[in-house]
């Protein structure tokens, strides 16, 4: 019998509608009316079954919905509340550094309007050049803060900006949880897909950026770049329009919120490219990736900072290679139906190689001939870890910069750190389109991760994503009752039978049943024993709670304790508050000038802005590395030499950051070698690194140290008056807590500087600079007056003229008297 055979929706196989084979038997007439009897009589049962199979898969269905929606929430209230340590304890404050700008540009937004914002000119930085804020920020943070202080104020909440921008990273923390669940869904399933919205809610690599106070563009972006994601992979498994045209959307607003979207703009195209390499090409990649690449170009140009690199620099000429080399791979396919096979083979070889020659070939020639831009040196720094020490010190001294470790990769992750193999290799092991893409994402985000700590940042959502799809398949495995299928198939039909029994009118007449005598299963029976999957189950539950336990401690401890408020204990338990930054920033703010300068090392520019409201040389922008380096030569140089810098500058005040007293391991003198290298790297002829560093190559600050050191403007400032201090009776005075040594020069005096202010524990230092004496110094009085001079001295007299013209008086000729002849 001839079957028929009908295509499925998605167009990739054929499902069977033929009868089957045991269609072809009819019942005898003789046996058709007991046929007919048994249907009539078994209909309603039948029929009552399957409602009450329906029914029972619908409450089955409400129930998991109502459990996965209450875990979901519950972990978007986790996230936010894990966050709020700092706030508790603290007080609800902007942490850290760069968050003090986005704070300050965001209330110049509230109190102003988006345009004057973007032609806000800050003339409070960067003095005396200052600065474009419109046009060298990403605003999306600022904007997106803003919008939620609209809607507040229009429903008359009143809520400061501040309170704003201090709880913002903790609520699009439970976002992100959402982001996370909803696309690990679309690569799994929905256990994996909560249980990873649950594992990105606490884990430490992502709270690191987004605890209460923690005003930072990572904040939001790690949910843009987690929803573009998913958007993308719905639009890679629909090959819709729309689906591409949101993620084009998202994309936006991960550009206007973090540099970081580079990322997206090289992932997605090296994903495209990876389909086409495996042969997964189809029109649902074509539409999707067309629709992104150019939407998504069209609309990052709309952000000012952006302007025309998504189509002039190197970093995103992948997406533009790869957009043309689509093309021609699509029209290659086109035409495949017009050419014998052979023919077809030889022009699509040709035809690829050729579209990715001449890619290439555009590219270079483009960037030879300047149009585009080539990489840049924080690109370059990502691929050679040495290549920023020596090219680039500025950003080489940020701590995040630095290499990851591997303790820091257990700490960030803990228990995920060793479960993320596992779920890569299950995810490989079961392969389609937009698994590839979960693939390239991990390896790729573990290499960065791997070069610059900060990028683990982007490294903890797939590390959490494959983490719960390994936990969910195991717990999936050994949950499971895997008795073989034929213990299972007797058991089922001896309830069935007694099922009939008990429901049979008259049983006293038939002879009772004998039961079957249950045989253990065998030691080499096929499943799983259950003392195996209790195990398994007990020791993965256990793993997790212990990877929660971590996470709070590290939240709770590592990183809940604001920059500018530092907390000690004492012996007896008691904490101690050491509130010494911002009480400095207020003195500056009540006892200067409104327009005061004040010189610093640009990792405080921010805050000196922020709090005290006073003008700064450099902050934490680091646009113009010369400007950097003319600060770190005062810093290196003589009291003399630095003066003659701060009043080129018009500097009026000097602010340091000591730690010897508390054991501060974060002061200037720790930093002061980087003050070197970047002085070093714009005016080599002044500043050598080599002449701060002992004839044995050490760093030292006691009697041992270099000369040079011991005599340049940031050791006298941090260490002034320091030698006549005693912190304890075990240590002699001038004994530094953090270096552990006692200071070499503690003879320190100032010529052109004079202490203004110091902390209460010694921690910043402020100094006033003094004006230009109107009077000749004592020396060069001295040999002026020790040349003897005659009084009688013509170059000496009172108004003088120089080169005078000289008078020379004529002689008068006696006169002849002539006589008359007689």
């Amino acid at each position: 019998m001839s079957s028929q055979r009908k295509k499925d929706n998605s167009g990739s196989g054929t499902y069977d509608v033929s009868p089957s084979e045991n269609s072809n038997y009819h019942p005898s007439t003789s046996n058709a009316p007991v046929y007919a009897e048994v249907l009539n009589s078994k209909a309603p049962n039948v029929s009552n079954d399957g409602e009450e199979a329906a029914n029972n898969m619908l409450s089955v269905g409400a129930i998991k919905g109502l459990l996965g929606f209450t875990i979901l929430l519950s972990a978007c209230i986790v996230a936010f509340a894990s966050r709020l340590f700092a706030v508790i304890r603290f007080e609800s404050i902007i942490h850290e550094f760069d968050p003090w700008f986005n704070y300050r540009s965001t209330h110049q937004l509230v109190t102003t309007s988006f345009y004057d914002f973007l032609n806000w000119f800050d003339d409070r930085a960067w003095y005396p050049l200052g600065r474009i804020v419109g046009g060298t920020v990403y605003p999306g943070l600022m904007v997106t803060s803003g919008l939620l202080h609209t809607i507040l104020h229009a429903l008359h909440i009143p809520v400061h900006i501040r309170d704003i921008c201090v709880f913002l990273a903790p609520l699009f923390s439970g976002l992100t949880a959402i982001a996370g669940f909803l696309l690990t869904r679309e690569l799994w399933d929905t256990s994996a897909g909560l249980l990873a919205a649950c594992c990105l809610a606490i884990v430490p690599g992502y709270i690191s950026r987004s605890v209460a106070g923690s005003y930072d563009n990572e904040g939001i972006a790690i949910f843009a770049l987690l929803f573009t994601y998913f958007l993308w992979i719905k639009a890679v498994k629909r090959g819709s329009v729309a689906w591409a045209a949101a993620t084009a959307l998202s994309y936006f607003y991960m550009v206007s919120a973090w540099g970081g979207y580079v990322f997206i703009i090289n992932l997605i195209p090296l994903h495209v490219c990876v389909l086409l390499l495996m042969g997964r090409y189809s029109q649902r990649i074509y539409v999707a990736f067309c629709t992104f690449f150019i939407l998504g170009t069209l609309l990052s140009m709309q952000i000012p900072f952006v302007g025309f690199q998504p189509v002039r620099t190197s970093e995103h000429m992948a997406a533009a290679g790869t957009f043309v080399l689509l093309q021609a791979y699509a029209f290659l396919k086109y035409i495949q139906n017009y050419l014998t096979k052979q023919e077809f083979r030889s022009l699509f070889f040709f035809g690829v190689t050729g579209a990715a020659g001449a890619v290439f070939l555009a590219v270079v020639v483009l960037t030879y001939a300047g149009y585009v831009a080539p990489w840049s040196g924080r690109f370059y720094s990502l691929y050679d870890t040495g290549y920023a020490k020596i090219h680039i010190p500025i950003i080489a001294s940020v701590s995040e910069h630095q290499p990851t470790t591997w303790s820091s990769f257990f700490f960030e992750l803990h228990i995920l750190s060793c479960s993320f193999p596992a779920g890569l290799w299950f995810v490989i092991n079961d392969i389609n389109d937009e698994r590839v893409f979960i693939i390239l994402y991990a390896m790729s985000a573990s290499y960065f991760a791997g070069v610059m700590v900060r990028l683990m940042l982007t490294l903890t959502p797939v590390v959490c994503i494959l983490a719960s799809i390994c936990i969910s398949k195991t717990l999936n495995e050994f949950l499971v009752d895997d008795t073989p299928k034929k213990e299972q198939d007797q058991e089922e039909t001896e309830e069935v039978e007694e099922e009939t029994d008990k429901r049979g009118r008259k049983l006293y007449d038939k002879a009772g049943k004998v039961r079957k005598i249950k045989q253990e299963p065998e030691k080499d029976s096929e499943g799983t024993g259950g003392n195996l999957r209790g195990f398994v189950v007990v020791a993965i539950m256990m793993m997790m709670m212990l990877f929660a336990v971590h996470c709070t401690w590290v939240t709770s401890n590592a990183y809940s304790s604001p920059s500018i408020v530092l907390a000690s204990y004492n012996e007896d338990g008691t904490r101690v508050i050491l509130d010494d930054f911002r009480e400095a920033y207020y003195w500056l703010r009540q006892n200067t000038d409104e327009y005061a300068r004040v010189m610093s090392w640009w990792d405080y520019g921010y805050q000196i802005a922020g709090m005290a409201n006073r003008t700064t040389l450099v902050d934490n922008n680091t646009w113009n590395n010369s400007h950097i380096a003319l600060v770190g030569k005062a810093m290196s140089s003589t009291e003399p030499k630095a003066y003659k810098i701060m009043q080129e500058l018009d500097v009026d005040y000097v602010l340091v950051i000591f730690g010897g007293v508390i054991g501060f391991s974060g002061d200037d003198i720790n930093k002061f070698l980087w003050m070197v290298r970047i002085a070093e790297g714009e005016h080599p002829q002044d500043i050598r690194e080599t002449d701060y560093f002992t004839a044995n190559g050490e760093f030292r600050v006691d009697k041992g140290g270099s000369p040079t050191l011991l005599n340049c403007l940031m050791y006298k400032m941090c260490y002034y008056r320091f030698g006549e201090v005693q912190l304890d009776f075990r240590t002699p005075s001038g004994y530094d807590r953090t270096r552990g040594v006692e200071i070499g020069n503690k003879d320190i005096s100032f010529e052109h500087l004079e202490e203004a202010y110091t902390t209460a524990n010694w921690l910043v230092r402020i100094y006033k600079v003094k004006d230009v004496s109107n009077k000749v110094k004592a020396t060069k009085l001295t040999k002026a007056l020790g040349k003897k001079v005659s009084k009688k001295t013509a170059k000496k007299r009172r108004g003088q003229i120089k080169n005078k013209p000289v008078i020379k008086k004529g002689v008068r000729k006696p006169k002849t008297i002539k006589r008359k002849a007689v």
